[in-house]
């Protein structure tokens, strides 16, 4: 998610109150004796409102998507940290209580700037701070210290051991604001990037729904027209096959618009006891007919306890898998089933169960692997694919408790790992 353009103009009108804030502080400092070179600082007021105002006046050339407000939001904070560098070296950086300030603009680097120009801001300022330090304890720039009470007489001289830790003190804590402002920018973008898929999936589930009470009407009247086919062939031994094969079909089909119906509602799915490793032995016969023949199906079934979940859901998910394995291995390759206890280096998991499906197929490319939960995003358009299928299957282990996660390297494979929650024990 990216922040609205009206950033970059909020940067300009904060920008007007911030000079008026640069003259006040000044002409009051210098009534109190404590400035005693006032004229720098309204100078660099001045420039300050110059190029704001340049700033206000391209307004309306900013480009209001891409990276053109990204550039203009950056070429404001160097031009601000400029700015504030030369405030406060007029102003005796060293003892300058308000080099603080620095801090505002690595939050507004990292929470409006992508890459690595937030840290590029860092490094600017760093350099700037510790630029103007140096040369001034070098002596090769002039000073222009405060005059406080306390003060001793004579000039003031910069303590190196005082300077030294001053910037390192100002840098650690400018390199930490915008790891921790980029780190919540990003936290926000996930979060609302899986807000948005929510909000897909639930219009998806409700156009299911409406599908599958569509269906079960006709649905019925197939099943009622078939048996009675059904009585009219009982003499024909091959008829009546038919006739029962296609009843055991209609069923299926019935079975899963009722499901599609119930998991369409609140509460629709129902945990209970469930052993994974009685769902992973119920896909084998079914993985019979959608794989391919020179695909090997393995199983390493470890002893996990059972999880909190719905075994016809968990079979829908590790079924859809499955074929997605299959579809990534076209010259065949070995699909793997895995059931194992995380703990140990796993703490944050203790006693969850874990479900691998693994393939050594072709792998996911980094460029789709951020995609591959989104609704309608598929790479098989050509061969029917829609797209929703990881979808909901996240959707699905997500009403579980669980979560799903993914692993994967180019030829080499890919490996989809279901974490599910052990079931509770009841207290004697």
């Amino acid at each position: 998610m990216r922040l609205p353009p009206e950033g970059a103009r909020w940067l300009v009108t904060l920008r007007f109150w911030a000079c008026a804030a640069i003259f006040t502080a000044t002409t009051v400092a210098w009534a109190l004796d404590v400035l005693p070179h006032p004229l720098p600082l309204y100078g660099v007021g001045a420039v300050v409102f110059v190029y704001n105002l340049l700033f206000t006046f391209s307004q309306r050339d900013w480009s209001v998507s891409g990276r053109g407000v990204d550039r203009i939001i950056f070429l404001q904070i160097i031009f601000d940290l400029a700015a504030l560098t030369a405030l406060l070296y007029f102003a005796d950086l060293p003892r300058n209580p308000f080099i603080s300030y620095y801090v505002f603009h690595m939050i507004i680097a990292g929470m409006y700037l992508r890459g690595n120009l937030p840290y590029v801001v860092a490094a600017v300022a760093t350099s700037l701070v510790g630029g103007v330090m140096l040369l001034e304890y070098l002596e090769l720039i002039p000073r222009f210290p405060l005059r406080f009470s306390g003060d001793p007489t004579g000039l003031w001289t910069i303590d190196g051991l005082y300077a030294f830790s001053v910037f390192a003190a100002l840098g650690s804590t400018l390199w930490i604001a915008v790891y921790f402002s980029t780190a919540i920018r990003r936290y926000v973008d996930r979060a609302h990037a899986e807000l948005r898929q929510k909000e897909k999936l639930l219009g998806i589930g409700q156009l299911v729904a409406g599908i599958a009470h569509q269906i079960a009407n006709p649905l019925d009247g197939a099943q009622n027209c078939l048996r009675k086919i059904g009585e009219a062939v009982g003499s024909d031994p091959q008829s009546t096959e038919y006739v029962e094969m296609m009843t055991d079909a209609l069923e299926r089909i019935e079975r899963t618009a009722k499901r599609v119906q119930s998991f369409a509602l609140p509460g629709g799915i129902t945990l209970t006891n469930t052993d994974v490793n009685s769902v992973v032995k119920a896909i084998l016969p079914l993985l019979e007919n959608a794989r391919g023949g020179n695909v090997i199906v393995r199983t390493e079934l470890g002893r996990v306890p059972p999880v909190k979940g719905d075994p016809y859901a968990l079979q829908e998910v590790i079924f859809n898998l499955c074929t997605n394995a299959f579809a990534a291995m076209p010259h065949g390759g070995t699909l793997t089933l895995r059931t194992r206890t995380l703990g140990g280096s796993d703490d944050d998991q203790m006693d969850s169960v874990a479900i691998e499906v693994a393939d050594t197929g072709e792998g996911i490319p980094r460029t789709h692997l951020e995609k591959i939960f989104e609704p309608f995003f598929t790479t098989r358009a050509e061969e029917g694919g829609t797209g929703l299928g990881l979808g909901l299957c996240r959707m699905l282990i997500s009403e579980m408790g669980g979560r799903i996660e993914v692993r994967t390297a180019l030829s080499q494979g890919t490996v989809f790992t279901v974490t599910l929650n052990p079931m509770e024990k009841e207290n004697d």
